[in-house]
């Protein structure tokens, strides 16, 4: 017997070519070349659907540049700059208008301005608090209150979003603030969603301070005196690009090697080939391709029907996990159309107000470069896990749901120039109580299977940078030498 070499290139598939899986894919192709004494790695992406991007979408029309998915994301999470930088995208970036950077609640059909410093749950300026209009002057003592109310003892059961406001701040609070505000991120019924899983500071902030409100007031304080020695550009908390999301995921695509690409491949079967140490993914051609290694970036229950036949248990703990329907609506107007000063990014509607709208955007006034001079281009959000019988509404009926809406929000009669309707079934993973937990278990029956990974909404984070780092730490493990051990041919 004489020395080993290694033989043929490892294969690599991602199924599903969203944002998670292109940033997967990208990640393998750029860090596999790092890896110099491994077999070379050919990464192969397949998408289902006729486009790269999932509900990454952006377009124009007259003029007007629409949304059709998420319009921007945040820069706390750095991963979406940071990818932005490494694929030259950088001097691509816009942040949000200085000019009008408030939004509003609707209470009682009038939209009031969210107090200066509220965030989320709290406010850490009691002035601009007290004068707001968004909660009366009962819920505006009841949430002042909050820092007289005992923390939680040690109990460390999950708690929903609901009974954490609750019991912090009051009833009103969580309908007409926490709610909406929240629902407008997550699209979630708060009696359902999980505090642990989505806002884990704020547990933090009972826990250390006492008091959520006291906290932000502590933390106001501090960021009053700005630390030294920061650099490097700072931008806005809410960025985009000045041709639309679709700009970050459109580069992604184009980076990747000739050939490296299928759409239209469904797949429909994955299998573990114990015996050849590979996985087996049956196309919906009925074509068969091998893979050393499979990243599933995928819906969480898409990813559990193909698992089913591998590990039933992991399958379960991923068909567990529930999702929305959300619908995006762009309409667009003559700006003398809209009587209403736009004197803000938008609106988020509370459940109580029993409107059909959930939130609307004006984008036009967000950022710049998303409507033709003297337009107007807004952005409204219908369905969610409150309001499922929405999204089965035709698009006629959606249309002239939300238009009732901007009448009475907004004063506007006149029909829009034209209206888009973006449909996106079961596309919102739901946080619900016990998710962390479920995950955990759903990483650990996961461990069996070292050269397979999860990437998507649906684990540690639904937004763009969530997706993007959900992508890359996969790529990560599987070019981990114990995810992918090279093969040794003996000679």
């Amino acid at each position: 017997m004489t020395a080993s070499s290694p033989t043929d290139a490892r294969r690599v598939v991602v199924v599903g070519g969203g944002i998670s899986g292109l940033a997967a894919a990208h990640r393998l192709v750029t860090r596999a070349a790092q890896f110099q004494s491994s077999p070379r790695v050919e990464v192969l992406l397949l998408e289902a659907s006729p486009r790269l991007g999932g509900t990454v979408r952006t377009f124009t029309r007259d003029g007007f540049l629409l949304e059709g998915g998420p319009d921007s994301f945040i820069s706390e999470k750095p991963e979406a700059v940071e990818l932005a930088k490494e694929i030259g995208l950088e001097r691509n970036l816009v942040g949000t208008n200085e000019e009008h950077r408030r939004a509003f609640i609707v209470r009682r059909g009038r939209l009031r301005p969210v107090p200066e410093g509220f965030q989320l749950l709290a406010p850490s300026r009691l002035l601009p608090f007290a004068a707001s209009g968004i909660v009366s002057w009962r819920g505006k003592a009841r949430i002042a209150m909050e820092m007289l109310v005992p923390r939680r003892g040690e109990d460390d059961t999950d708690e929903s979003l609901a009974q954490f406001v609750r019991r912090r701040f009051g009833r009103e609070a969580l309908e007409r603030v926490a709610q909406p505000l929240v629902g407008g991120i997550y699209t979630a019924d708060p009696e359902q969603l999980s505090l642990r899983a989505t806002m884990p500071r704020f547990i933090e902030m009972e826990r250390t301070a006492g008091s959520v409100t006291r906290a932000m007031l502590r933390a106001r304080r501090r960021a009053a005196t700005p630390a030294r020695g920061t650099s490097g550009a700072r931008y806005s908390l809410f960025l985009s690009f000045d041709r639309g999301v679709q700009t970050l995921t459109d580069r992604l695509a184009a980076l990747l090697p000739h050939g490296s690409v299928r759409l239209g491949a469904r797949v429909e079967s994955l299998r573990f080939d114990e015996g050849a140490r590979a996985w087996r993914l049956r196309l919906g051609s009925n074509e068969t391709l091998a893979a050393d290694a499979v990243c599933l970036a995928l819906p969480a229950y898409a990813s559990a029907a193909l698992l089913r036949d591998t590990d039933a248990a992991l399958a379960d703990e991923l068909e567990a996990i529930p999702y929305a329907s959300t619908v995006t609506v762009n309409l667009a107007y003559r700006r003398a159309a809209i009587p209403h000063a736009l004197d803000g990014f938008g609106f988020v509607v509370p459940f109580v107000e029993r409107r059909s709208t959930l939130a609307c955007t004006f984008s036009s006034v967000k950022f710049d470069g998303r409507a033709p001079a003297g337009h107007a281009l807004l952005r409204a959000f219908v369905g969610g896990a409150l309001q499922p019988e929405m999204f089965a509404l035709d698009e006629e009926a959606m249309v002239a749901a939300v238009r009732e809406d901007l009448r009475a929000l907004l004063g506007v009669t006149e029909p829009p120039l034209f209206a888009h309707v973006e449909k996106w079934p079961r596309s919102m993973a739901q946080y619900t109580v016990g998710h962390t937990d479920r995950v955990a278990r759903a990483r650990e029956r996961l461990a069996r299977f070292p050269s397979l990974r999860l990437a998507g909404n649906a684990y540690e984070g639904a937004g763009l940078p969530d997706c993007i780092r959900s992508g890359q730490n996969a790529a990560d493990a599987i070019l981990n030498e114990q995810a992918l051990q090279p093969r040794w041919g003996e000679m």
